[in-house]
């Protein structure tokens, strides 16, 4: 049986449940389909590697943060055939997140609002599953580790947060994305702007240097950012991405506008809109940071990707990279072949 076919299946029953109960039962049963080899039966894409940030990526389809916040399920996600796979969101101390039900399924939009809050077990819980996972182990893939701040962390203290995290996780990650763009944790955002970004990148680029130092190799930094911005603050974050040096930067996160889905049950939740709605959005920042970056910095583009098409307009707009999320929970991991198979033919 197809992945495409057995997802059309099973969607049914998954989209009667909760969407946070469904996420819960959907992982543990693909951890244990990875683990009797029954993942292997879908196959993967063909190769098609290409190098971004000094990085070899098997092809250019990856996992957005958000899915697996714990890294528990690493080895599951691996097999549905990603390029690479990035886990997280991780704070310093484990927290629960914000209150439930915390995501809320919008199916006319093909999109969804979560307003999770960085609920996560804590770096060290974290850093453990990486080490046990047979994807870090063997070093099958790219593995991406994204960090943020504690939510009882006060924002002019929140590069503490991201430094004790950067500590903990550059031995084992291939790259490391910084979020400063959730809008679920109560001021994060701010840090986007002007003088509290360049302090942050600042003090990222000094720890980068001196862990470089210490194991031996130089894992890349990546900045995720919001749709929401303008393009004066595009402008104004390239300008400090590239007098820091940073890796990459990953555009982009949810967006906390609803003018897309206005009028549709459950419209009106707090938190970060993804999906379809976001896919425009997040285009337009893509074009305008690759207007700003040219080719000194690589852009990973994710926001609403649901087709191969929606996979090449990415490309198109200036990304090197693309990430899925939200586009798997309506189409499936047939999914990620299929943006796989398009990016390669419109290479």
């Amino acid at each position: 049986m197809s992945d495409k076919l057995l997802y059309a299946l099973t969607r049914p029953l998954l989209f009667s449940l909760d969407p946070e109960t469904a996420h819960n039962l959907t992982l543990p049963a693909l951890k244990n389909a990875a683990a009797m080899g029954l993942t292997a039966l879908a196959g993967k894409p063909a190769a098609d590697p290409r190098t971004v940030m000094g990085i070899t990526f098997p092809n250019p389809v990856g996992l957005a943060a958000g899915l697996d916040k714990d890294g528990a399920y690493i080895d599951g996600l691996a097999a549905l055939g990603f390029g690479f796979i990035e886990i997280g969101t991780v704070t310093p101390r484990a927290q629960p997140g914000n209150p439930k039900p915390r995501i809320f399924r919008l199916p006319q939009a093909n999109a969804v609002i979560n307003r999770m809050g960085f609920n996560n077990g804590g770096v060290d819980a974290f850093v453990a599953n990486v080490q046990a996972s047979k994807f870090f182990r063997n070093k099958e893939g790219v593995l991406g580790l994204n960090i943020g701040k504690n939510a009882d962390t006060p924002i002019e203290r929140a590069a503490d947060d991201y430094l004790q995290c950067l500590e903990k996780v550059y031995p084992y990650a291939s790259y490391v994305t910084v979020n400063i763009s959730s809008p679920n944790t109560k001021n994060l955002r701010q840090l986007q702007g002007g003088s509290e970004l360049d302090a942050l990148l600042s003090q990222l680029k000094d720890a980068q240097q001196r862990l470089a130092d210490k194991h031996k190799r130089y894992v890349p930094i990546a900045l995720k950012i919001a749709p929401d911005v303008d393009g004066e603050q595009v402008k104004s974050i390239a300008s400090a991405l590239l007098q820091h040096k940073m890796d990459a930067v990953i555009a982009t996160n949810t967006t906390i506008t609803r003018d897309a889905v206005k009028g549709m049950p459950h419209a009106e939740e707090t938190g970060g809109l993804s999906g379809a709605p976001v896919f425009e959005m997040s285009n337009t920042v893509i074009r305008a940071l690759k207007a700003e970056l040219g080719d000194a910095l690589p852009i990973i583009g994710v926001g609403g990707i649901l087709s191969g098409e929606n996979a090449q307009a990415k490309m198109a707009a200036g990304a090197s990279l693309v990430q899925l999320y939200t586009g798997l929970i309506y189409r499936g991991p047939a999914l990620v072949k299929e943006c796989a198979a398009a990016l390669r033919k419109s290479r």
